[in-house]
């Protein structure tokens, strides 16, 4: 059982499943929210158990997905394909070790132009 929160301790969430490989998002969206990249790992909705959801604010990235941040100490947290099965969980929200590692890179075209990507981990446009 792995366990995660935001900043405050409003929220907490726990997942029941080994993670899937977390990817790093460089698109200008996923920049503009967390201040650099978003890094995070899929999880079925099954196996994730959210506490404190009424601190949870929602925010339409678009038509098909919403970011959800905690209200209280803006600590972003998923970003949820809602027609989907899976919500994307933020990997520095985790308590603890998590055991994996990024394996790619993606939206990499988008990236800000004040760091490099020399890690050797995939990339994709």
């Amino acid at each position: 059982m792995l366990k995660g929160s935001c900043q405050c301790g409003a929220v907490h969430f726990e997942i029941s499943a080994d993670l899937h490989p977390p990817d790093a998002c460089h698109c200008r969206q996923c920049r503009k929210q967390s201040g650099h990249f978003w890094v995070s790992t899929d999880v079925e909705r099954d196996h994730i158990r959210i506490t404190g959801i009424e601190h949870i604010t929602w925010y339409a990235s678009s038509e098909n997905v919403r970011r959800g941040f905690c209200a209280i100490c803006g600590a972003s947290l998923f970003w949820d394909p809602v027609e989907k099965n899976k919500i994307a969980v933020a990997m520095g929200a985790f308590d603890g070790p998590t055991a994996s590692h990024v394996a790619m890179h993606i939206f990499t075209a988008e990236k800000g132009d004040y760091y490099d990507l020399e890690d050797g981990i995939p990339k994709h446009l």
